[in-house]
């Protein structure tokens, strides 16, 4: 499993957030919030969604399964002219991604992140950069489906330390 390695221009996206953590997850309120007012949100730029986790700086050094995060559940948008109710705006910042297929139902999602921290990343020339990660939900992404596919965009940066 390679990675497409893109430079990600900005994207101005909208969405609802909750603080979780993997040991207490809350996608099911998250989505189960936001899914309904989606289409409230009318100058979408694409049809896809996009799952997205804000850590703090420090998230991975000393991994914590109860340690919090925000989670988003965003779609992109062409402006911030209108911006629903409880919703907000997010700006994904460009900069360079690793941009992973996962293909599966989200209770194999896990085996793609363990290759991606555990495999590829160490024997790479980059290391995790302090942006936000994120999975874009588009047109192959089928919730709960075995044979669903999403991206996984994981921001990375050039290693300092020889390989």
């Amino acid at each position: 499993m390679q990675p497409e390695i893109i430079l990600l221009e900005q994207k101005k996206c909208i969405g609802m957030k909750i603080e979780m953590s993997l040991a207490a997850p809350k996608n099911h309120l998250l989505w189960g919030s936001f899914m309904p007012r989606r289409k409230e949100i009318t100058n979408n730029s694409t049809t896809d969604l996009f799952s997205l986790s804000v850590y703090k700086p420090t998230y991975f050094e000393a991994f914590k399964p109860t340690e919090t995060f925000t989670k988003w559940a965003l779609v992109e948008v062409s402006d911030f002219d209108f911006v629903p109710n409880a919703m907000e705006p997010f700006i994904i910042e460009s900069g360079l991604y690793a941009i992973f297929k996962h293909r599966g139902d989200t209770n194999a999602f896990y085996k793609t992140m363990q290759y991606i921290f555990e495999t590829w990343l160490p024997n790479s020339a980059y290391v995790v950069d302090d942006r936000p990660h994120f999975e874009i939900l588009g047109a192959g992404y089928k919730n709960g489906d075995p044979n669903s596919e999403e991206e996984v965009a994981i921001p990375i940066k050039i290693s300092t330390i020889p390989q």
